[in-house]
């Protein structure tokens, strides 16, 4: 068998080198071509640094419903809020849950914070809406065509529409997303209600509209033309300031559909319970609502009316916050209970189920504290915690020139390496995951530096212990790598743990140190793999460090070397017989 060859160690170890390097250039490279693809080139700054308002909001409970405050419905408050919120033109703001009771609602600089505050801070609103009109959800190409032409439709707080669904400009109109939906559901053979005919829009001798409400209808059919749901702005502003008593305008919540509605004849505090389930019969997933005693009669009464009507007034609309969630059709007088089916997925039955059940929840939201900072201030915090790394990283790299001399240049350039690799991370996760760099976040990055320069000292003591040995430098570089390495390992591991339980247990801000730590945590093990290992390998073949130049700091007359091994060994053993 023979021997192996002098000066080579394992395969990708002192063998190699140029892989590992190679592999960490083309992911800094794929990191930094992401960032610049994404046009996010810097860090989103959080609300500390870039400047904003900060809302926290409690979850409260009426006596006896304290189970209401749990994740789902939690969720579900997360997602109106945001609806809301960038509702009024806020693209980045962020709402997020905080423990078990609290939402953080973080607004950027340049919002109303007023009006944000009102918007956050009010219970949804849920009402079930007769349908009118449906139509396309872009503005009508033609707004001068008559609201009262053949074909088209004319929307008026009266309620009287045509019997099929169509534009303003009298062609017939995509049908919207739920209008495949029904209604179904049982009643006891003696609680049909018959509609009066003062209740039947088809009824004769209907009242002429007063001056008043012509001019009300005109205006409504021009909101209608007029109404563009392809924006959220659009979307957000359909039924603004509106009543319930009031007939408005609406959109779907994908933007497919607008709507006028009439008033509302139920709320969402008549539903009692809602949950999706799955038709044993069909096998599809379905919606099943159950009303109050009081809800029960209202919705009775309004599903009576509506079953008598044509497509699309025998649809009415589930509207939370002004945006239709979904328009099912009624097919027979519905009461206590009620299912909706039709092309739903789990998801969307899921997600139908819980706007139905939050608006029939005693949930509402206590503001605890609102925290404003000026671009100013967050400018100046910004400053000051990049004085402080400055500040640092200054004193880590005298530290290290002063000690390690030559074996500072390949600290440094780890340390540039993972620099590199966290603020092109950090502007990715913007997008990503909505992180936002934080004043708490700079901290953990300042933090990082003293963690991942330490793991480089760990590495290099290793070293420099094994020359002290008597061993030459490419030996030592080897051997000492398996010893560091664990020890890197051990210590890695404590500080991204401590992070993640931070992480865990903490809220708010604080979780930003958390997570720029055990990021930075994580980037130091792939920086020391990777980098600082190879880098050294190919250090440790270069003349200026292997022959111990008195500044490549492995001098071993600095380091106090012992002579080398082999030879101690000899003068060690003892030579004479009497001596033994």
């Amino acid at each position: 068998m023979a021997a192996p060859k002098k000066g080579r160690g394992p395969a990708g170890g002192q063998g190699r080198p140029g892989r590992a390097l190679a592999l960490i250039l083309i992911a800094m490279v794929a990191l930094t071509g992401g960032m610049f693809l994404a046009d996010q080139p810097t860090p989103r700054l959080g609300i500390d640094l870039a400047g904003g308002t900060s809302i926290t909001l409690e979850a409260k409970a009426e006596p006896g419903q304290e189970s209401a405050i749990n994740k789902t419905n939690m969720d579900t408050a997360v997602q109106i809020m945001e609806r809301r919120v960038n509702g009024l033109g806020v693209s980045e703001a962020e709402v997020q849950t905080q423990g078990k009771s609290n939402i953080i609602v973080n607004i950027p600089k340049g919002t109303n914070s007023a009006q944000a505050r009102q918007q956050v801070g009010t219970t949804a609103k849920l009402y079930f809406r007769p349908v009118l009109t449906v139509a396309q959800g872009t503005p009508t190409p033609d707004p001068s065509a008559s609201p009262s032409g053949k074909g088209s439709p004319s929307p008026s707080p009266s309620g009287s529409a045509s019997d099929k669904a169509t534009s303003p400009s009298g062609k017939p109109s995509p049908s919207a997303t739920t209008q495949g939906r029904a209604v179904t559901g049982a009643l006891k053979a003696d609680s049909t209600p018959t509609p009066k005919a003062s209740e039947t829009p088809q009824a004769s001798g209907t009242p002429t509209p007063s001056a008043e409400e012509q001019a009300a209808a005109a205006k409504l059919q021009k909101q209608f033309e007029a109404l563009d749901c392809s924006t959220k702005a659009g979307r957000s502003k359909a039924s603004q300031g509106s009543k319930a008593t009031d007939t408005v305008v609406a959109c779907e919540q994908d933007g497919s559909a607008k709507y006028v509605l009439g008033p509302a004849e139920v709320d969402g505090t008549d539903v009692d319970s809602a949950k999706a389930a799955i038709n044993q019969q069909t096998g599809q997933w379905i919606v099943q609502m159950e009303f109050t005693g009081g809800g029960a009669k209202k919705f009775q009464k309004t599903t009576g009316k509506l079953a008598q009507q044509q497509s699309p007034q025998n649809q009415f609309a589930i509207a939370l916050d002004g945006e239709v969630v979904s328009a099912p059709s009624v097919k027979e007088a519905l009461s206590a209970n009620a299912e909706i089916s039709g092309s739903f997925t789990q998801q969307s039955a899921e997600d139908l189920a819980n706007v139905l059940s939050y608006g029939a929840l005693p949930l509402s939201f206590q503001e605890q504290s609102v925290t404003t900072v000026t671009a100013a201030l967050g400018g100046e915090q910004l400053k000051a915690g990049l004085i402080a790394g400055a500040i640092g990283l200054a004193l880590v790299i005298i530290y290290l020139v002063a000690y390690y001399r030559g074996l500072a240049l390949i600290a440094l350039l780890s340390l540039l390496v993972s620099g590199i690799l966290t603020y092109t991370i950090m502007s990715l996760l913007g997008p990503a995951i909505g992180f936002a760099l934080n004043l708490p976040a700079v901290c953990g990055a300042i933090v990082a530096i003293g963690i991942t320069a330490d793991s480089f000292i760990v590495y290099f003591e290793r070293i420099r212990d094994e020359i002290r040995e008597g061993r030459t430098l490419r030996p030592a570089v080897e051997r000492a790598w398996p010893r560091a390495r664990r020890t890197i390992l051990v210590s890695d591991f404590v500080s991204f743990l401590a992070a993640a339980v931070l992480f865990v247990v903490t809220v708010g801000k604080v979780q930003g140190f958390a997570f720029t730590l055990g990021l930075t945590t994580l980037l130091d093990v792939v920086v020391v793999f990777l980098f600082t290992k190879p880098v050294m390998t190919l250090m440790a073949r270069k003349k200026f460090f292997a022959s111990g130049h008195p500044w490549s700091g492995l001098d071993p007359k600095r380091l106090g070397a012992k002579p080398p091994l082999r030879r101690s060994r000899r003068v060690n053993a003892p030579t004479d017989p009497k001596e033994a």
